[in-house]
């Protein structure tokens, strides 16, 4: 899932302060979604029940996935129609951003577990919830200087080929 901003850019303090706040009030009523950004919902709370092929298609995620992070524990309860079809709702999408997010340090799934398990369990787990983000947010550092590394080798061999001249034919039997 992309998240977009369609909020005005401003850096105004007052603006900067509520959308704060707003944060904060979303980040409590989601159960500690990703509040990074304001993401564009294609339906407004109250009318945001969305199947699970909708949500693939919004997610990138496969059906097959969505159920699996659901079997494993990894999403919070999903309401049910009356049939038994899946609805998802907004904060199912806050969720799922998150868990890329989550995804995309390398977090182990495991730890992503871990984490959703003590989200459920309260408040009174915001410090084990931290150490967790911690020792991932170290992890995500180590690798960032790996790739900086690795990118600084990149640059050093592309401005080397750019500065070369080029090489001379060799000579061969048939051409010489």
């Amino acid at each position: 899932m992309t998240v977009t901003d369609t909020a005005p850019k401003t850096t105004d303090a007052a603006t900067d302060a509520a959308t704060a706040a707003a944060a904060a009030e979303a980040a409590a009523r989601d159960g500690d979604a990703c509040v990074t950004a304001h993401v564009a919902h294609p339906r407004p709370d109250g009318e945001d029940h969305y199947t699970i092929s909708e949500v693939a298609a919004l997610t990138g995620l496969s059906a097959h996935t969505l159920r699996w992070y659901e079997r494993i524990g990894l999403m919070p309860h999903i309401d049910r129609s009356h049939t038994g079809q899946r609805r998802f709702r907004n904060q199912d999408l806050n969720w799922l951003e998150f868990i890329g997010k989550l995804r995309l340090t390398g977090m182990p799934v495991a730890d992503m577990v871990r984490y959703a398990e003590l989200v459920r369990e309260g408040d009174h787990t915001y410090e084990a919830r931290q150490d967790l983000l911690r020792t991932t947010r170290e992890g995500v550092l180590r690798r960032i200087g790996e790739l900086q590394d690795a990118l600084a080798v990149l640059d050093y061999k592309i401005r080397f080929y750019g500065s070369a001249t080029a090489p001379h034919p060799v000579a061969t039997a048939e051409g010489a």
